[in-house]
């Protein structure tokens, strides 16, 4: 054997089991890896050495091949299902090469050593089997924490998605309180001038009402639909300042002068909103609501398209209501009467397509048709339709929809009845006229 030399040092205390019948040879290999960082055991059996692995910690087994009562494959079969951990060498000689290599195949074996090793070999087979175990812990470990980490994440994830969920919700409930808050104050705002004419009485609600309901029928989206209702409600602010005898008298009765002096109110509304940026939609809208499809309209003469759409919807809406309420003439004006001074006025003073939708969703509801007859065979007369499938009390379908009623069938019915014991459930279209024979 080559002289004795110290293998590497390791970076952590590393234990290695040497297993041999013979004290000579065990010597040979504790001097042969006699070294710092390296605790080496030593044992004679097979027994003896998985006894001593039940009580230490071992990271290597070198075991010889021929050994009494437990040879090497044996022993080393049984460290691979015990410690599977655990790096297994073998020693063998020429005449043990058929079993060595059946161990190797067998997966109980690492690598293998011939009599009389090398010592060189020996230490680099060692090094490079602790190196794998070691790599292999690592590896391990690696992976677990990778493992608890990304159990971590997911758990701050969901505990993440969770308050992200809560926030939105919060933030969603907060800002349905700020817009049923900003709301409240615009109808709060839009009631001082109520409060000096009692003729303006809940006239910015009615209008921002119609306006959204037109608007809503035209597809607008809702922004649009929020902007129309902020300046239905405040479309008349800018008649605020004006002397009560102009508020008190409707508009055909104004002066000239103070007809002037009204017709300055969708410019003065404008310009009292100028301060809040939220409300410049808005004010645009009150700005041009007394525009005309024609360009006839004030303040600007504008026409058509130029009218933003939202300002052709309030001038319907508001002179609706005008209509009804006595705000343009002395008298009011019925439903009728108002939906057919509106029609008249279709391209004209209101842009035509505002007019078709508001007449639409201001048509009277028609009556609705008087539900179908429930009757009994006894309560059946000739032309009458049925309403409904008729089957018999087992679910055999006798009639179907529509069939009219003679008398002969009517008979049958009868007859079929009294025969099937059980009461036939018929519903009767109402206003069928008489079936023949």
């Amino acid at each position: 054997m080559d002289a004795p030399a110290s293998l590497p040092a390791l970076p952590l205390p590393q234990a290695v089991l040497c297993v041999d019948d013979e004290p000579n040879i065990l010597s040979a290999l504790r001097r042969s890896l006699r070294g710092p960082g390296l605790t080496l055991h030593t044992a004679g059996s097979g027994a003896e050495a998985l006894e001593l692995l039940a009580r230490e910690p071992v990271d290597l087994v070198i075991s010889d091949m021929r050994m009494p009562g437990m040879n090497g494959t044996q022993l080393l079969e049984q460290v691979q299902r015990a410690h599977p951990d655990i790096v297994r060498v073998i020693l063998t000689g020429q005449a043990d090469l058929k079993d060595t290599i059946a161990a190797i195949n067998h997966g109980s074996v690492y690598r293998y050593l011939q009599k009389p090793w090398d010592d060189a070999e020996l230490k680099q087979v060692v090094q490079q089997g602790l190196e794998r175990r070691g790599l292999e812990l690592e590896r391990r470990r690696l992976e677990a924490l990778t493992q608890r980490q990304n159990l971590a994440l997911n758990d701050a994830n969901t505990l993440l998605e969770q308050r992200v969920a809560q926030r939105t919700t919060e933030l969603a409930a907060a800002h349905g309180k700020l817009k049923h808050t900003y709301l409240t104050a615009i109808q709060v705002f839009s009631g001082l001038l109520e409060l000096r004419s009692g003729r303006y009485m809940g006239h910015g609600r009615r209008v921002a009402d119609t306006a959204r309901r037109i608007g809503a029928a035209m597809g607008l989206g809702e922004p649009e639909l929020q902007e129309l209702l902020v300046a239905g409600l405040l479309h008349d602010v800018g008649l605020i300042g004006l002397p009560d005898a102009v508020l008190q008298r409707p508009e055909a009765r104004l002066s000239g002068d103070e007809r002037a002096l009204y017709r300055q109110h969708p410019t003065v509304g404008e310009h009292s909103l100028l301060a809040l940026d939220e409300m410049q939609g808005a004010a645009a809208l009150i700005r041009s609501h007394h525009e005309r499809h024609d360009g006839k309209g004030f303040p600007h003469s504008l026409a058509g398209h130029d009218i933003p759409l939202g300002a052709r919807i309030l001038a319907v809406a508001d002179t609706f209501d005008a209509l009804l309420n006595g705000l343009l003439v002395e008298s009011t004006a019925t439903v009728a009467q108002a939906r057919t001074l509106i029609q008249h006025t279709r391209g004209t003073q209101f842009d035509p397509e505002v007019v078709d939708v508001f007449l639409h969703i201001t048509e009277p509801e028609r009556p609705r048709p008087v539900s179908n007859l429930r009757l009994t065979t006894a309560d059946l007369t000739p032309g009458m339709v049925l309403a409904a499938d008729l089957h018999s009390s087992r679910g055999l379908l006798l009639l179907t929809t529509g069939r009219a009623l003679s008398a002969r069938l009517i008979q049958h019915l009868r007859e079929f009845e009294a025969r099937d014991a059980g009461p036939l459930d018929l519903r009767i279209r109402r206003g069928t006229g008489e079936a023949h024979d």
